[in-house]
């Protein structure tokens, strides 16, 4: 294959979840599972194979729903997959998330000393996501998913997290969510921006030509690493008083709050960017999936007088912003999943009621330290790339009451000052998600 090709990808053999988009609405369950039993580990892929559907499906037996299987490095050794398969995965997903805190920015109350347990521990092996579009078939997909683990001692449940869409059907903060995913080229499924092109599909599944125009390197044997794609899951909990708290403080009308924390994130509160609508919420462009993320940045908004630089989504997705610059945008992309837990915090409230709630994220990428961690250091943790060093996200990024964000206006800038941490991470893991070639070669005990 060679780059100006269509790729032609291998749907027959990638997980459905890789590529087909969230669900609206939606439920979700997390299981995380221990292999104390390598045999029995080996039966738990055998039974749940049938289960996970691949990504020619354009529906599974369920319906609009599915289950996704990834393991983690631990995961893999406790199959008893040989050392020299193990030492071929990237050396970040070897040592694990919570090892590369540092690196991440989980330091502080983000710190793994704070995760939930077993997150942060080698107990972490296996992940399976069952997601549907209701209870009933989600309790379809569970009951296969029990099936599969009863009776086998050797493997145990240790930790389960229930997501579902919010009656607002917008997340915890109040925005509309779920908006922007790439286009991947020979996928079948369109991008939400109709201005960017599809990307290469090894940017986002191994042995498949990336946007260099190179394979990147596979996990071996080839069984094992083709149509595979790495993950990084994430449960960030959302303080929504404070953030309620925050607008209140800095704004001398329900107005303005909006429009502060339009400019915080990039978009009004029902989806409309305000790269389309700077002035006032469109609630109708916000709803109609053909327009709200049909924008660029460099040629109608270079300074950000519409949207700030600096703001949540202009930080995750610079789109144009760097065309003529050295900067490779495309290089750092990454497919996201994002699903809501627990329930709403009540309207008006600026208290928290000590109940947790937030959104488990789900980053999906070739290459975790070219994606995953390069966005999460680079463009969430600090600013260096918009001329600001010392700006973080202000959003989602790890500020400790001393945050910034900078809003271009004319005549004189505005900045907002003392932005606390409104996310925080209670836990999270590498994972790779296997082609269901590899999820066979791995349950043959040969």
């Amino acid at each position: 294959m060679t780059q100006g090709v269509t790729t032609l990808l291998e749907l027959n053999d990638i997980q459905s979840g890789v590529l087909r988009p969230r669900q609206t609405p939606y439920v979700a369950t997390y299981l995380l599972l221990r292999i104390d039993d390598q045999a029995d580990g080996r039966e738990l892929l055998k039974r749940l194979t049938p289960a996970v559907a691949s990504a020619a499906d354009t529906t599974s037996p369920l319906g609009d729903a599915w289950v996704m299987v990834a393991l983690s490095s631990h995961g893999l050794q406790a199959l008893g997959v040989p050392q020299a398969s193990l030492e071929s995965f990237s050396p970040e997903f070897q040592q694990g998330m919570a090892a590369r805190a540092e690196e991440l920015g989980d330091v502080g109350e983000n710190a793994p000393s704070h995760w939930e347990r077993p997150f942060g521990t080698s107990q972490v092996h296996l992940a399976i996501a069952a997601t549907a579009p209701d209870r009933p078939h989600l309790e379809q997909l569970l009951s296969r998913a029990r099936q599969a683990h009863q009776q086998l001692p050797g493997v145990a449940v240790i930790y389960r997290q229930d997501c579902a869409q919010l009656p607002t059907g917008r997340e915890h903060f109040g925005f509309r969510d779920g908006i922007g995913q790439p286009a991947i080229e020979g996928s079948g499924l369109t991008g939400s921006n109709p201005q960017e092109v599809p990307l290469k599909a090894g940017e986002f599944v191994l042995g498949y030509p990336d946007e260099s125009g190179m394979l990147p390197p596979i996990p071996q044997p080839e069984v094992l690493g083709r149509n595979g794609s790495y993950v990084a899951f994430r449960k960030l909990h959302q303080d929504v008083a404070a953030f309620r708290r925050y607008l209140a403080a800095h704004s001398s009308s329900a107005a303005e709050q909006e429009w502060l924390a339009a400019k915080m994130v990039g978009r009004w509160r029902s989806g409309a960017p305000l790269a389309r609508s700077p002035e006032h919420d469109d609630p109708e462009l916000g709803a109609d999936p053909k327009r709200n993320n049909d924008f660029l940045y460099y040629d109608d908004d270079p300074k950000g007088f519409k949207c700030p630089p600096g703001s949540h989504i202009r930080r995750m997705n610079p789109r144009d912003h760097f065309k003529h610059e050295a900067v490779q945008v495309n290089r750092h992309r990454l497919v996201r999943r994002g699903m809501s837990y627990g329930p709403l915090l009540t309207e008006g409230v600026l208290e928290d009621d000590g109940v947790d709630r937030g959104i488990i994220f789900i980053f999906v990428g070739a290459s975790l330290s070219r994606q995953f961690e390069f966005v999460q250091s680079e463009w969430v943790n600090q600013g260096t790339f918009i001329g600001v060093p010392a700006e973080k996200d202000p959003l989602n990024g790890s500020n400790d009451g001393t945050g910034v964000l900078t809003i271009p206006k004319q005549p004189i800038r505005q900045r907002l000052i003392g932005l606390p941490q409104f996310v925080t991470n209670r836990g999270g893991e590498y994972f790779f998600v296997p082609g269901l070639r590899a999820l066979q070669w791995l349950a043959d005990a040969r």
